[in-house]
């Protein structure tokens, strides 16, 4: 077995289940080193026992997206462990809305403040910390990749088009969240233009998790292949934008 230095290490944030466990296991699958962030310690070491089982060697650390400390410690962890951090997956996120798929709790005009700050400090204020402290490792890498995981929620073209998939579907905290996620994309890439490093939106799509819900249509395995697609992405690439299953949706 390869040692982390002679191999690429990802950050699953939130990789403890749904999603991202789905996406530590396929990149690990790969020969990269997945890192489970995880708020519990007894999460990420069952998430971690169960891939070894598979045969997947991974890691976790106890890490909370809100939490300044946790992300200081993570950049300490990455440091030590390989000197650099080749792809970070911004996965953990939070739905406070109802179920996707069904009846919202709120109206646009009836969303409570506390819903939309602790969605928002979920969705973009924790990506984006967590990406600054970090980025200093993954310029570092030789191709670093940072995967925003966003939603076709968060689509204002969709959402303004009658004839769209999407167009009934509105929850406000959420769905601003992750536009606002995507403009981060954006602004991000555009400082990194010209570097070795990229950044991309992911769409997962609908997909059968906790926080999908039970009507999702798509299994979890096709879940996380748009975060494993982003994260390995040769060097001609693309940054800056929005995707799902390899095609790009609109903003």
């Amino acid at each position: 077995m390869s040692t982390p230095l002679d191999r690429k290490i990802a950050f699953i944030t939130g990789g403890n289940r749904g999603i991202g466990f789905e996406t530590a296991r396929q990149l690990g699958a790969l020969g990269i080193l997945p890192v489970i962030g995880a708020r519990s310690a007894e999460a990420g070491r069952d998430a971690v026992a169960q891939l070894r089982e598979e045969g997947i060697e991974a890691e976790s650390i106890v890490f909370d997206v809100t939490d300044d400390a946790d992300h200081r410690r993570a950049f300490d962890f990455f440091q030590k462990k390989a000197g650099r951090l080749d792809i970070l997956i911004n996965n953990a996120g939070v739905y406070l809305e109802g179920e996707p798929g069904g009846a919202q709790r709120y109206l646009p005009s009836t969303v409570p403040d506390k819903v939309l700050r602790a969605t928002f400090d979920a969705n973009l204020f924790a990506p984006i910390a967590v990406t600054q402290a970090l980025l200093p490792l993954l310029r570092l890498a030789p191709a670093g990749r940072i995967v925003n995981l966003s939603s076709i929620l968060g689509s204002l073209t969709l959402h303004s088009d009658p004839t769209s998939p999407i167009y009934d579907a509105k929850a406000t905290a959420y769905d601003a969240s992750k536009t606002a996620l995507n403009a981060y994309t954006v602004h991000l890439a555009y400082e990194l233009k010209g570097s070795s490093t990229k950044v991309n939106s992911a769409h997962p799509g609908w997909v059968q998790t906790a926080m999908g819900g039970s009507n999702a249509p798509m299994n979890v395995a096709d879940g996380a292949k748009t975060s494993v697609q982003l994260a390995t992405l040769p060097a001609d690439g693309p940054s800056g934008g929005f995707f799902h299953l390899g095609e790009p949706l609109p903003w």
